[in-house]
């Protein structure tokens, strides 16, 4: 059987105990592997004091934003043989209580204090390390149970893919409870005390500042701050300390890859995974995200190859469940091995008869020159339409006139929402539910809450 992570968190912390663990801005305070373990241990044992010993081998939520706190506890619950369910802690009580019970947990831990949860709660599966919800943009979110294997292996080849060292100091930005976070901020501190530099809202200056006075090195990113830092008054030398910058989560359009090169003299890395599979691929050199050439090479110790559907098939000792997954992303595997994703295979509807793939759709719109982002999806009420959200300084007419020249007319969007951002979910990802509801909407103009001010009007033809 595996060592757990709480185990091999504290081999770490043994091995240079005074190093410094975790760095919150936020408190403006360090803490060490053992002033980090002290605490967790602390809180373990308040727990167990309080009828926490009765969390071992149960699933137990927590609401926690980042930041030395998240891993106490995080690291707390670990070591009293609970799974931990990370959640966003923006999120409502009352909606913090419902993903919990979904993910069949027995408590919540919330504002500093455990709540014991009325609904039935489920059992930790064997060898079961945490759970993550994934991705609830299209849907409820899905309670995925990861066991401590499989979190120690993505956080290896993570790791050993993007060459981050025990020496690195990664600069958390990024959500640490969704796999993102887990895989490429969290295992590599708990595996090899990678420190931690946890910044409360991923601002430019946030940013430049934890680059300038904490000397963060790797910088695991979402497409929406890359964009934020490129648009800011943020100097050019401001992050020549960074000596990777990596963007998972949504797509990295080639003009956001080469504006930020071209500002910071940094080129991105793109990295694709799945919550169900950890990290997939990586750009080892950053040209195939510098020339929107796809997403890299399969990481190290992960297997892809083709599977029926125009879709890929992923095995390593990372994927949960039995070792071997098939995302709805559809992808190919280039000359060269490298991975292009070609959209997922569930975004096929039909218009007056016709076929219409709606990754097809949104290429066209996003190789219109000035197009940042674009979702095409079928109005599904009364005279159901096709209609896209674009996210551009073009005006809705301007841009259904290039996009006539590109693809049929009949797969031209009747509806087209202009945006100057997309709204975006606290994993960086698109909100998808956002955007059909503007979609769906039917004044001419809708006020959405995006990630930066924008101008939003809409047109039909």
């Amino acid at each position: 059987m595996s060592e757990s992570m709480f185990k091999l968190w504290m081999a770490t912390a043994r091995r240079a105990p005074s190093a410094v663990a975790v760095t919150d801005r936020e408190a403006r305070r360090d803490w060490t592997r053992e002033g980090l373990s002290r605490a967790a241990g602390e809180l373990a044992a308040s727990l167990a004091r309080g009828g926490g010993a009765a969390l071992a081998g149960h699933r137990v939520a927590m609401a926690v934003p980042n930041g030395a706190e998240w891993f106490k506890v995080f690291l707390a619950l670990l070591g009293a043989g609970a799974s931990p369910v990370p959640m966003d802690s923006s999120e409502p009580e009352v909606a913090q209580r419902a993903l919990a019970a979904s993910a069949g947990a027995s408590h919540l831990w919330s504002a500093g204090a455990l709540h014991r949860l009325a609904s039935r709660s489920r059992r930790a599966a064997p060898g079961e390390c945490l759970v993550k919800l994934t991705s609830g943009s299209s849907g409820a979110p899905k309670a995925l149970s990861v066991t401590h294997a499989q979190l120690a292996a993505d956080g290896r080849q993570i790791c050993e893919s993007m060459g981050i060292g025990p020496g690195d100091v990664n600069l958390a930005a990024i959500p640490l409870g969704y796999s993102y976070g887990l895989g490429n901020v969290v295992a590599p501190l708990l595996l090899q005390g990678s420190r931690s530099v946890c910044i409360s809202a991923a601002l430019p200056h946030a940013v430049a500042a934890a680059v300038r006075e904490d000397g963060a090195t790797v910088f695991p990113a979402v497409p929406p701050i890359l964009r934020a830092l490129v648009e800011s008054d943020v100097p050019a030398g401001s992050l020549k300390g960074l000596r990777l910058v990596i963007s998972a989560g949504s797509p990295l359009s080639r003009d956001l890859a080469q504006a930020f090169a071209a500002k910071f003299g940094i080129r991105v890395h793109g990295f694709y995974g799945t919550s169900e599979t950890g990290g997939i691929a990586y750009d080892r050199n950053g040209e195939a995200t510098l020339e929107g050439r796809s997403v890299g090479t399969p990481l190290s110790g992960v297997s892809v190859t083709a599977a029926p559907g125009g879709r890929l098939r992923v095995a390593s000792p990372a994927v949960a469940g039995r070792g071997a997954f098939t995302p709805a992303d559809r992808a190919v595997i280039d000359k060269a091995g490298e991975l292009v994703l070609q959209g997922r295979t569930d975004r096929m509807v039909k218009i007056a008869g016709r076929r219409v793939d709606l990754a097809e759709v949104e290429a066209a719109l996003r190789s219109v020159p000035r197009v940042r982002d674009a979702h095409a999806a079928m109005d599904t009420g009364p005279g159901a339409s096709l209609g896209a959200a674009v996210a551009t300084d073009h005006s809705a007419a301007a841009v259904r006139r290039i996009l006539r020249g590109r693809i049929a007319p009949w797969k031209v969007p009747e509806r087209i929402v202009v945006l100057g951002e997309f709204p975006r979910t606290a994993r960086g990802k698109t909100d998808v539910a956002k955007l059909r509801q503007l979609l769906a909407a039917p004044r001419i103009a809708t006020s959405i809450s995006t990630f930066s001010a924008s101008r939003q009007t809409s047109a039909r033809r």
